[in-house]
């Protein structure tokens, strides 16, 4: 019974800190379409949206500021060569506070991003989705 015990203890040890809903991350994505679409590598397109901000298929696990062919802040820019990479966490703190995650995270206080939206509540429910979508 003692190492059952164990076991549970240390697969919820191991579960990420967030975890999202996708379907719930779906209706998030209206909220992101004014400037950001998903478009596959092969050209499907998953989410309909502006161009203004980089395509987002396959953002979780990618360096920040990768887009070919997007052109992005320096801030963001300089994030990317730092090791910024798009985990939950860093997701959902940026999406909360753009502007500050940046200047937390490259520790510039005059570092500023290109959004300026910030999104209040279901960010982890957003990244499980397009983490969803982009491994279909």
């Amino acid at each position: 019974m003692r190492l059952t015990s164990v076991a549970v203890v240390a697969a919820f040890a191991a579960a990420p800190a967030f975890a999202g809903d996708p379907a719930a991350g779906e209706r998030q994505w209206r909220q992101c379409q004014a400037c950001h679409m998903i478009v596959s590598p092969d050209g499907e397109t998953i989410q309909r949206g502006q161009r203004t901000g980089p395509n987002l298929y396959g953002v979780a696990g990618r360096e920040a500021g990768a887009v070919e062919d997007f052109r992005y802040s320096p801030a963001m820019v300089a994030a990317g060569e730092a090791g910024l990479v798009w985990t939950e966490e860093n997701f959902v703190a940026y999406v909360e506070n753009p502007t500050g995650f940046l200047r937390e995270f490259l520790d510039d206080n005059s570092a500023r991003g290109s959004m300026a939206f910030q999104l209040r509540s279901g960010a982890e429910d957003l990244f499980a989705y397009l983490e969803s979508v982009s491994s279909e």
